[in-house]
């Protein structure tokens, strides 16, 4: 059973991500400094102190579940993953260089997953207060109200494409910067919110290389359930319940996303 079929749970799950999200993360926008981690990203007082909250908070509410955090030791978060009753998996701010550079793109991430499936997943965007999030088989929402994938036909051509290049393999970064297929690029600096712009149709087609399972996971499912399309790059499901990263090739309809990923096959095998 998924607790959060029922309203009021999935009220109070919202409500105290929320809540917590300004306490702890907008509270402290341009106001700290940030360390580097040994993998060379970013840490701030709002990433940790925001996963400790969100930890206690989940765990006095749904004590069955275990608890992933992005700032938790690999051994932790391999542990967390193979629990039986299910786990929680939590970016506490997904766009910390954002964040820490006074960038107003950033975000907090929460999935839960059971038995392999993310059967509900929140992501809030703190500086615009807009609150997406699914359930599965109940739709995607943003701010307490139905959110529907775009279902316009858009040529690939006439698109906002979500790349980020950094992360893609060499060849493929190349012809998507220097012979685009689609008419504009962008790329923000927050996974999370990528995965939830595609949803709302702000983008109409999304390319990365290497995300992590914090990263995706609320996002593969908001978009999922708008009515989206995804796949790996090699035409995988993104969503592997293990913390090795995954690449993500999205897109807001079914009809664009076979386009979108016949480009990319066509582009890797030329």
């Amino acid at each position: 059973m998924n607790h959060f079929n029922n309203a009021q749970e999935w009220q109070k799950l919202k409500t105290g991500i929320i809540e917590l999200a300004k306490q702890e993360v907008l509270s402290r926008f341009n106001k700290v400094s940030a360390e580097i981690k040994q993998d060379g990203s970013l840490l701030t007082e709002a990433d940790t102190q925001m996963q400790i909250k969100s930890q206690a908070f989940l765990l006095a509410h749904w004590p069955k579940y275990a608890f992933l955090g992005e700032e938790s030791t690999s051994e932790d978060q391999t542990t967390a993953l193979s629990s039986e009753q299910g786990c929680w998996i939590l970016d506490p701010v997904d766009g910390t260089s954002n964040f820490a550079s006074g960038i107003a793109f950033f975000s907090v991430s929460l999935a839960l997953v059971v038995k392999g499936q993310v059967v509900a997943g929140l992501i809030y965007d703190p500086y615009r207060d807009e609150m997406f999030g699914a359930r599965l088989g109940l739709g995607a929402e943003l701010n307490n109200k139905t959110l529907i994938a775009k279902t316009a036909k858009t040529a690939l051509k006439q698109c906002i494409g979500i790349i980020d290049f950094k992360r893609l393999p060499a060849k493929l970064a190349q012809t998507l910067a220097v012979t685009p297929p689609f008419a504009s690029q962008r790329s923000f600096g927050s996974v999370a919110l990528d995965w939830c712009w595609i949803a709302a149709g702000r983008g109409q087609v999304y390319c990365h290389g290497a995300q992590n399972i914090w990263d995706y996971a609320a996002g593969w499912l908001i978009l999922n359930e708008a009515g989206g399309q995804s796949a790996a790059l090699n035409g995988e499901s993104v969503l592997v319940p293990t913390v090795t990263k995954r690449s993500a090739v999205a897109a807001t309809t079914p009809e664009l996303f076979a386009e979108w990923q016949n480009f990319l096959k066509t582009t890797e095998l030329s």
